[in-house]
């Protein structure tokens, strides 16, 4: 197998023979995904001598010779940005960014730049080999604007089916770090139910009967017990939109500072000095952290584990609270 910019060329070998083309090809040329590879395919890309070779699922024999033409990737939309960013980890195939409470992940109506994306696109500059032929970051899961902690991202295509399928079949570890109202009993627990649109606001989602949205399961376990509050570890064994927090609102200890689904609107914190502690840092957005994230690299196969400490606006809000006693 030979390369040579984007001309790749390879000799089918015995081990193959029978294959799909598009399978065969893809174990071939590792940083190219299946999907790709057969969009190739169907795009006139891939030749066999001079002749191009359209059908993804014709079977391959042994020495034959394949050509794969890949088309320089197209820029993204989103525009490259020079803004900080914490790298945790980073290699040729995937990058791990500690993402500060604040900073939207994609951009979006209303949130065109100043984002993850616009970062990482800068970051990246000549990275990026081309998710789905498209020369941007691979975005894999988000986490809201305003909750911090740890984010992986691929750089290739490759990459970016592998983790996709991790977070699939929910072997991804990922634990958050959350401080709630109240204090949880038992100390320890598993909310399982259905989390879905909610039908009073469709910004916000809720839990719902079986079979209405999409199962969601969290495991919480108490880490400290602070003055009218908790340090809770949150582990997803899914990964739903907004699920940590519909979770422990639904047990009755919602997230503080949460502006969705903590206190009822116009209203604070019921108890007075928890109320002051918040107001007094002026902590205006969840206290829900990424803290771990854990996941067998795509390419290596190397199991890698990430730990987030804290970030200070959440140092602050735990020192005040266990100041004023548990």
């Amino acid at each position: 197998m030979g390369e040579d910019d984007s001309i790749l060329t390879a000799t089918i070998e015995g081990d193959i023979a029978g294959s799909r083309l598009d399978k065969a090809l893809a174990g071939l040329w590792p940083s190219l995904s299946r999907e790709r590879v057969k969009a190739l395919i169907l795009d006139g890309q891939v030749t066999e001598g001079n002749t191009p070779v359209r059908d993804p699922a014709r079977k391959v024999e042994a020495g034959q010779n394949y050509r794969l033409s890949v088309p320089e990737a197209a820029p993204a939309e989103a525009i490259a940005q020079d803004i900080p960013l914490s790298v945790t980890y980073e290699d040729k195939d995937l990058i791990v960014i500690d993402k500060p409470a604040g900073m939207v992940v994609h951009p979006a109506a209303g949130n065109f730049d100043g984002t993850l994306v616009n970062a990482l696109l800068h970051h990246c500059a000549g990275q990026l080999s081309g998710i789905g032929g498209v020369a941007r970051p691979g975005i894999v899961h988000r986490i809201d604007k305003d909750t911090s902690g740890l984010l992986v991202i691929a750089k290739n295509d490759a990459t970016h089916e592998g983790l996709a399928k991790q977070f699939k079949d929910h072997s991804i570890s990922r634990r958050y770090r959350a401080i709630t109202a109240g204090h949880p009993r038992p100390l320890s627990g598993t909310v399982d139910t259905w989390i879905g649109r909610s039908d009073r606001d469709r910004k916000k989602m809720a839990v719902q009967n079986e079979g209405r949205g999409k199962h969601a399961v969290t495991h919480y376990r108490t880490i400290e017990t602070l003055h009218k509050a908790t340090l809770v570890e949150c582990r997803l064994e899914t990964g739903r939109t907004h699920q940590v927090r519909v979770h422990m609102a639904h047990i009755g200890h919602p997230l503080l500072g949460d502006p969705a689904y903590g206190a009822r609107k116009g209203r604070g914190p019921s108890d007075k000095k928890l109320g002051t502690i918040i107001r007094d840092l002026a902590f205006q957005r969840q206290a829900l952290h990424a803290a771990s994230l854990g996941f067998i690299h795509p390419i290596s196969g190397e199991r890698l584990e990430f730990e987030a400490p804290l970030p200070d606006d959440m140092q602050q809000l735990l020192s005040q609270l266990r100041l004023s006693g548990g």
